[in-house]
């Protein structure tokens, strides 16, 4: 479910007996880099020498005499209770019996998997069958353990390749058995002089696989990047600060392949949201306007960052990067974020330095080095597990208190950490849905809970809510989950969408920020998403509005204050914000980058694993990099926020691509019609691969898009794909300009072949002719088509070839005809 896990085993050289050593190591499929740690899980001595079996049991005689039945019926269910669950092909236990200090058992394979028993020596699922037949009858005398494997000595496979084993453990000492096992005619199979056992609680099990801290927590890394060595010439470029200004830009001979924008924040109460809209601005006028796709926009923000020092000095250009990061997803290529030194004395120069040595959508400039960011795993950036402090005396304000994930906080501050006194603020306050009950819960585990209605985002309000923690109880702690949801495309985000976002966001945050700054907190935490930084596409300003906390949290962390900013995944909720996440959102946020949704239980223990991080920022998210290698394997590209998580594997040998002229000369050898239909199922295959279908078949030519479940994010994506697999400029209002496939493969045909595709007819007419002119005559009169030829050209000296037609009004000189004449002439048909 977490990933896979890369196996090694080392066989040493043989001793002065024939002994090898045998060890077995394994570690994660997505360990980063070639230095990771292996960890050992066992080691042996293996030698050639034949042992004879053991004959001092008889297996024929079976069930053995004397023996009593034991009933293994509830076996499963007493290990799935302690931890182990199975699938079906690993509940082999069929019988068990018991006679003294003798325990017998018949395992056996179901029948759709005896056949695979030959494949290996023991199968698994049987062998792993027999090491739980101690468990049966004594589960209980374990306490909340299992008895599992530690040390094998004397083991011997005699058979192999066996559906069903008849088994026999002899007790030989605390802990410790003897082995043997039959095949179903009493013939032997396995035996171990002895097999130690021990007790493996339910929460060791759960530490040795619990996924959450280790697994699905990252951070932000900036790792420096050293530049290419092919750097190429530094681009010429001019500035830009305004739409009008990407108007004019537009409008000139000879378009500089660079635009820059300056984008830093100033002091202001709306600093953020008045620099958000005017780069919103820039960047929708640069997408929409004609004759700018062969040139870049380049946002360069100045300390909005935390590379190099981990100091962000400009959380409203912070902002910027969220909003630039969603158009960048929805539109590829056309846009880079570089962060300039905040010491720097020219920012625009060095960025467009930045361009020449490093080929990355996102760059950091600090110095002279160059950075860009990557997820890496947390675990090296956790202190140690230490029972925490959280507002042991004092009060807690959870904001969005009342809401799903706040309340998810507030029961997990009570039960986790003690917390005894909270305040939960909402816009409905005591009013909002299951308030009550949420309150007499709280109650209920040791805690006096205050629910009350405040508008954070409003200052007034914000200071009068603080004014209410009482002296004897100060604020220790907040924990801020409020939010507004937005979503669409970067095209339809305006000015009053990102003011509705912003607002319980960025402007609650820098009220809660400034004036608690005086206070003692144990922690500051806020509620981020990772849109802001990756998968932002059409939640541009929700990407926003999340990515100036990340910025405020790496400030407040500078200035030794505690700020904890955390970059949600996806939830699995049935209600909030996420529960209005579609199947068809979740199912392209996993095929795009990996996001899954995480159970509500499993972020909670991320929470309290972020709680001992070093740094402002983590992204507690499932991830499946499995399909993202899967995906980059098939072709596709790792997202470059992924790349230090995931490495490509060995690529396969394919075709020439789309890319490089393919699809364009396949559709010139066909006819107008048949253009038409390959175009018309191009589209359909990579509208159906959008929409998660695993065929086109669900999407038919004549439907629209909006039927087929189609919408804007959705039509960005389509176009993307089209414009990747026809190198066509295409819009990103494609989709509604032309509604069904049909149309829109018409569209694409009119606007691959002008003319109507005479033209490239004409240059496969020209290499045919080459062709037939390089043939020997003896190829030609070996297929029979001599005499028709000779027809065709007249040999007398000086005279013009001509054509085989009786009227002379109709010759036609070889030359002026088309490749279905020349085809039908040589075959004599006229």
């Amino acid at each position: 479910e977490h990933g896979g896990i890369r196996v090694q085993v080392a066989v040493g050289g043989p001793d002065e007996t024939g002994s090898r050593t045998v060890e077995i190591y394994s570690r994660r499929e997505d360990a980063p880099g070639d230095g990771a740690t292996w960890t050992r899980h066992a080691t042996a001595t293996l030698t050639t020498a034949p042992t004879a079996p053991q004959q001092g049991f008889d297996f024929t005689a079976w069930p053995p005499p004397g023996a009593s039945v034991v009933e293994p019926a509830g076996l499963q269910a007493e290990l799935a209770e302690r931890g182990y669950e199975y699938g079906p092909a690993f509940q082999a236990v069929r019988a068990v019996w018991r006679r003294g200090d003798e325990v017998f058992a018949e395992v056996a394979l179901p029948e759709e998997h005896r056949e695979e028993a030959g494949r290996f020596g023991v199968h698994p699922a049987l062998l792993e069958a027999v090491l739980n037949v101690p468990s049966v009858g004594a589960v209980a005398a374990e306490g909340d353990g299992v008895r599992q494997p530690l040390d094998w000595n004397g083991v011997v496979l005699h058979a192999v390749g066996a559906p069903a084993l008849r088994v026999r453990l002899l007790s030989a000492g605390p802990d410790t058995v003897a082995l043997d096992a039959a095949d179903e005619t009493g013939g032997p199979v396995l035996s171990a002089q002895s097999l130690t056992l021990r007790a493996l609680t339910a929460e060791q099990l759960a530490r040795s696989a619990d996924p959450s801290a280790a697994q699905s927590l990252y951070v932000l890394d900036w790792t420096e990047t050293p530049p290419a060595q092919d750097a190429a010439p530094e681009p010429t470029w001019v500035p830009v600060s305004t739409a009008e200004d990407v108007t004019v830009l537009a409008g000139r001979e000879g378009v500089p392949p660079v635009a820059v924008m300056e984008a830093v924040g100033g002091d202001g109460e709306d600093a953020a949201l008045d620099l958000a809209s005017r780069v919103l601005a820039v960047v929708q006028a640069w997408l929409i306007t004609d004759g700018l796709a062969e040139s870049r926009l380049v946002v360069a923000t100045r300390g909005a960052v935390p590379a190099g020092d981990g100091v962000v000095t400009d959380p409203a250009g912070s902002a910027v990067w969220g909003l630039v990061r969603a158009a960048q997803a929805e539109n590829p290529d056309r846009i880079v974020l570089v962060d300039a030194d905040p010491a720097s004395a020219d920012a625009a120069t060095a960025v467009v330095a930045a361009l020449a040595r490093v080929d990355e959508p996102q760059i950091a400039v600090r110095g002279t080095a160059l950075f860009v960011p990557r997820l890496a795993r947390a675990t090296g950036d956790l202190l140690p597990d230490t029972p925490s402090e959280i507002g042991a005396h004092g009060t807690v304000l959870v904001t969005g208190g009342t809401g799903s994930l706040g309340a998810l906080a507030a029961r997990h501050l009570v039960t986790r950490y003690g917390v005894r006194h909270l305040i939960l603020a909402s816009r409905r306050g005591p009013d909002a849905e299951g308030a009550e009950e949420l309150a007499a819960e709280l109650t209920a585990l040791g805690a006096a809970v205050e629910i009350t209605a405040c508008d954070v985002s409003d200052r007034g309000q914000a200071e009068a809510l603080l004014a209410k923690v009482p002296e004897e109880h100060p604020l220790r702690g907040v924990v801020h989950t409020a939010g507004v949801l937005d979503a669409g495309v970067i095209g339809t985000v305006t000015p009053e969408r990102l003011a509705r976002v912003f607002a319980p966001k960025v402007d609650a945050v820098r009220h809660l920020d400034e004036l608690t700054r005086s206070l003692a907190l144990d922690v500051f935490v806020v509620y981020s998403s990772v849109s802001a930084v990756f998968m932002g596409a059409g939640s541009g300003s929700y990407a926003a509005a999340n990515a100036y906390l990340d910025g405020l949290m790496a400030n407040r962390r500078a200035a030794g204050l505690p700020g904890l900013s955390l970059a949600w995944g996806l939830w699995e909720q049935t209600d909030g914000m996420a529960a209005n996440t579609d199947d068809l959102v979740r199912s392209r946020m996993n095929r795009r980058g990996g996001l899954q949704a995480m159970p509500l239980t499993e972020g909670m223990e991320l929470f309290h694993s972020a709680l001992r991080a070093t740094q402002s920022l983590l992204v507690p998210a499932k991830l499946d990099l499995r399909g993202v290698r899967a995906e980059a394997a098939a072709g596709g590209e790792i997202p470059h926020m992924l790349r230090g998580l995931v490495r490509p594997g060995r690529q396969t040998a394919r075709a020439a691509s789309t890319q490089d002229g393919e699809l364009l000369r396949r559709l010139a050898g066909l006819q107008a019609a048949d253009r038409e239909k390959a175009l018309i199922d191009l589209v359909r295959a990579q509208a159906a691969s959008v929409l998660g279908h695993d065929g086109p078949d669900g999407v038919r030519a004549d439907t629209a898009f909006r039927e087929t479940g189609f919408d804007s994010l959705t039509s960005v994506e389509l176009r993307n794909r089209l414009r990747a697999a026809t190198g066509l400029q295409l819009p990103a209002t494609l989709v509604f300009d032309y509604p069904n496939p049909r149309a829109l493969a018409r569209h694409l045909h009119t606007e691959l072949f002008p003319d109507g595709g005479t033209a490239a007819q004409d240059v496969d007419e020209d290499r045919l002719r080459r062709v037939l002119a390089s043939l020997p005559l003896d190829r030609f009169r070996a297929a029979g088509l001599m005499d028709a030829l000779v027809k065709l050209a007249a040999l007398d000296d000086g005279a013009p070839a001509v054509g085989v037609l009786d009227d002379a009004d109709e010759e036609r000189a070889v030359a002026e005809l088309d490749v279905d004449d020349l085809v039908q002439l040589a075959l004599g048909d006229n």
